[in-house]
C-alpha cells in the first residue's frame, strides 16, 4: 500500500452485474451455439457427490476449475 500511496495512484473495484446485464444475451448466443462454454468445464460428477466436488474445487485439487453436477 505504501507504493500506490507514494506514486498517488487511485485504485477502483467493483461488481458486474452479470444477471441484469449478460445473463439472458449469454445464453441466447450458447443456445444459439454461437459461444461454447465447455472448455470451462474440468470435471462431470454425479449430484449426490457435490460436497467432494465442492471440496476439490475449494482446494483446486485435480486442476479443477468447474464441475457439472448431473442428477443421474
Amino acid at each position: 500500500m505504501g507504493t500506490v500511496v507514494n506514486r498517488g495512484l487511485t485504485i477502483k473495484a467493483g461488481q458486474c452485474h452479470v444477471h441484469r446485464c449478460y445473463m439472458h444475451l449469454l445464453l441466447s448466443r450458447i443456445e444459439k451455439g454461437e459461444i461454447d462454454p465447455s472448455f470451462v468445464v474440468t470435471h462431470r460428477m454425479k449430484l449426490d457427490e457435490a460436497p467432494a466436488a465442492y471440496d476439490m474445487f475449494l482446494h483446486k485439487r485435480d486442476h479443477c476449475e468447474k464441475v457439472i453436477l448431473q442428477a443421474a
